[in-house]
């Protein structure tokens, strides 16, 4: 992995960002791009104001609840299809707004939606997937931003098997790019851990 120093600053400290070194992709790792005090405020508010939801997903012909709650908001009527799920597009609240805009200022993209995932503990996972859907268009851009505990995102390449993990942790930002939704699979396991986890991937939907 190398590391590269950004002009752009977070709370008057430079922010500082890895490539990930990955054949066929484009991933940045920030990984502490929101300090303690920030990442508590967001952690405490989206756990009080998102409006969260138990999907159920079906499964060689049983249905199940998914594996975490979720919830879905964005700009107005934007409609996401993903795992057979299909879910409408929440309002922006303040809490999202901060948030985006502070990473757009590195991610270089304007973010039009978020995909929120709560881990309730180490049972609560997300298996094996791209985020390729048609909708996200050619080459999707992912931001990726972590609250709480920490859990270990693996990946792994669709031809060549080849597998790589990170540590997403709390106030973390992972960025992917180019063709790695096209190349690479990831996944967050379960574990053993106790404590609660929010994700956010934000994503430019048509």
């Amino acid at each position: 992995m190398r590391s590269r120093p950004y002009d752009s600053l977070v709370d008057n400290q430079e922010l500082r960002a890895t490539s990930i070194d990955l054949p066929e992709s484009d991933i940045t790792l920030y990984k502490h791009f929101f300090n303690e005090s920030e990442s508590r405020k967001f952690m405490v508010t989206l756990l009080d104001e998102i409006q969260w939801k138990q999907e159920r997903i079906s499964f060689y012909g049983k249905t199940y609840n998914l594996p975490r709650l979720t919830a879905w908001y964005g700009d107005p009527n934007k409609t996401y299809r993903y795992s057979g799920i299909t879910v409408q597009s929440l309002p922006w609240i303040a809490v999202l707004e901060e948030i985006k805009s502070k990473i757009e200022s590195v991610s270089r993209v304007k973010f039009n939606s978020v995909l929120l995932n709560r881990y309730r503990s180490g049972t609560d996972s997300v298996s094996w997937h791209s985020d390729d859907e048609c909708q996200l268009g050619r080459h999707p851009v992912i931001g990726s931003v972590s609250f709480g505990q920490s859990r270990r995102f693996k990946l792994k390449h669709k031809s060549t098997k080849q597998r790589r993990h990170l540590e997403l942790i709390n106030g973390s930002y992972l960025l992917m790019k180019g063709a790695t939704q096209d190349n690479w699979l990831h996944e967050i396991p379960k574990s053993k851990c106790q404590g609660e986890r929010v994700n956010l991937t934000f994503r430019v939907i048509s």
